[in-house]
């Protein structure tokens, strides 16, 4: 059993989370005390999109309180956790170097093994917070703003391999991730940012066929997705029906046909997968799974089950952090106080 304190600054939301990572019969639980998250959506809604250096500068105000409040609502302290864990890759550079910097301090001054966390591991993870149905092998879909990955995973988490994002990768956005499709089509349209759960919203009672929008690397034998044909037809149309009049009594339309053409390849490509490679589950994590149609059209297509994070944990928050610090903490990699004093931040996946 160990009590992990998790750390997220990656982009927009600064996060902290105290998380019990135990096991009963012999099955991994993930179990958060508490999450305190500062969401930024509000400072970057004026530019449309995320400024990093309003992002930095944010979570520099913000690291603190939210650790503070995180230790609060699980009535422990930093001395009682047995480690701390940190997303150090990838991100915006500026906002991950804070809470890298937070977590080194209060490692050193505590004496606590830190745990660096890669970002995409802790998506991967956020499914099995609170949940422990998930059969392998599983399929993984992660749809983010910043990531669209497809991953076939044959073990459970305790037995991953260090390079696991890589040599689970069977495909992945060769552009745009579905995220960023979402978000920038939707300001297209004049939606606020993020565009997401606009599209999400004025798709209900729209016709999904109404527009014929581009589906991008459509060879079965390709798990790699492509959304950035997407923008221009979207644009295209936009302009056309603007001309026409048309644009505002034909957005629910518009709006279900550009959220049909990203989900439609993400669905297919994924429980293809899941068919090849006889998976029993299929995940579906990041910020994007939240979508009401996408979890649809799971339900209506896929033939295994299809497991998801709580909707509090879809978007990045630090309990998810927190349980991939905890299966890295279990398998040794807590750095000590003279390796983590040199401990960097990467804005890639890769360093």
């Amino acid at each position: 059993m160990s009590l992990i304190l998790g750390i997220e600054t990656s982009c927009d939301e600064c996060s902290a989370s105290i998380l019990l990572h135990e096991k009963k019969a012999g099955v991994d639980q993930f179990i958060p005390l508490s999450v305190s998250t500062f969401t930024q959506i509000e400072l970057h809604q004026p530019f449309g999109g995320v400024v990093p250096e309003v992002a930095s500068r944010n979570h520099l105000e913000q690291v603190q309180p939210v650790i503070l409040d995180a230790l609060k609502i699980a009535k422990v302290s930093v001395e009682d956790c047995d480690a701390i864990a940190v997303t150090n890759r990838p991100g915006l550079i500026g906002a991950l170097l804070v809470g890298v910097t937070a977590a080194k301090a209060l490692a050193y001054s505590t004496n606590k093994p830190l745990v660096p966390v890669h970002h995409l591991e802790g998506h991967l993870m956020s499914a099995f917070i609170g949940n422990s149905s998930i059969k392998f092998p599983a399929v993984f879909l992660m749809v983010s703003g910043g990531h669209t990955h497809l991953h076939f995973i044959e073990e459970q988490p305790h037995l991953w391999k260090k390079d696991l994002l890589k040599s689970s990768l069977y495909g992945h956005s060769i552009d745009d991730a579905a995220g960023e499709a979402f978000d920038k089509t939707a300001k297209l349209l004049g939606f606020p940012y993020p565009g997401g759960k606009w599209i999400d919203e004025y798709s209900v009672g729209g016709d999904p066929a109404a527009f014929q929008l581009p589906r991008g690397l459509k060879n079965k034998d390709s798990y790699d997705f492509s959304f950035s044909g997407l923008k221009t037809a979207v644009m295209l149309q936009t302009q056309t029906l603007i001309k026409l009049g048309k644009l505002e009594s034909s957005t629910r339309d518009l709006c279900a046909s550009l959220q049909e053409a990203i989900l439609e390849p993400l669905v297919k490509k994924t429980i293809h997968l899941s068919n090849v490679k006889k998976a029993k589950t299929i995940v579906v994590v990041g910020g994007v799974s939240a979508n009401s149609r996408l979890r649809a059209k799971f339900t209506q297509e896929s033939n295994v089950p299809v497991v998801y994070p709580d909707l509090k944990y879809c978007t990045d928050n630090a309990a998810m952090i927190a349980a991939a610090g905890a299966i890295r903490f279990e398998q040794g990699a807590g750095l000590v106080a003279q390796d983590y004093l040199t401990l960097n931040a990467f804005a890639v996946a890769d360093s």
